[in-house]
């Protein structure tokens, strides 16, 4: 039938939550920040989600969960929407980020080493001196 459209239902916001699992006040937010492109609005004004939302949250999502910043994440996408990334470009703003993860690493091993040999100090007993409160006091 000629002149006929089909007309392809989109996603709502809470469609969005389902299929990626992120929380619909995040979703809100990477939209206001702009990380999250404004969807196009239906004839009653309600926000159309596509496969490219799910598609691009779903990259958001993945970089966080490996400690990218919004902006390190944004820097990826401007790579990936300006249609310059190179393997390059992606390389030296993940490589900053691993060199930012290790010196973290360096940071908690240290606090650990710190906390382990205090702890081990500290008598347990029902008394009023503990080593763990004269290393938080040291200094006041």
């Amino acid at each position: 039938m000629a002149g006929i459209h089909r007309t392809v239902k989109g996603l709502r916001r809470i469609d969005l939550s389902r299929a990626t699992g992120c929380n619909l006040e995040t979703i809100r937010y990477y939209e206001k920040v702009g990380v999250l492109p404004d969807p196009p609005r239906s004839a009653r004004g309600y926000r159309v989600y596509d496969q490219s939302h799910v598609s691009r949250l779903g990259f958001v999502m993945r970089a966080r969960d490996l400690g990218f910043t919004l902006e390190e994440v944004r820097s990826l996408l401007s790579l990936v929407d300006g249609g310059v990334q190179t393997c390059a470009g992606v390389q030296a703003v993940a490589s900053n980020h691993l060199d930012n993860i290790r010196k973290k690493i360096a940071d908690l091993r240290r606090i650990e080493t710190v906390l382990a040999d205090t702890v081990a100090k500290c008598s347990g007993r029902d008394v009023p001196d503990c080593a763990v409160v004269d290393a938080l006091s040291d200094g006041l």
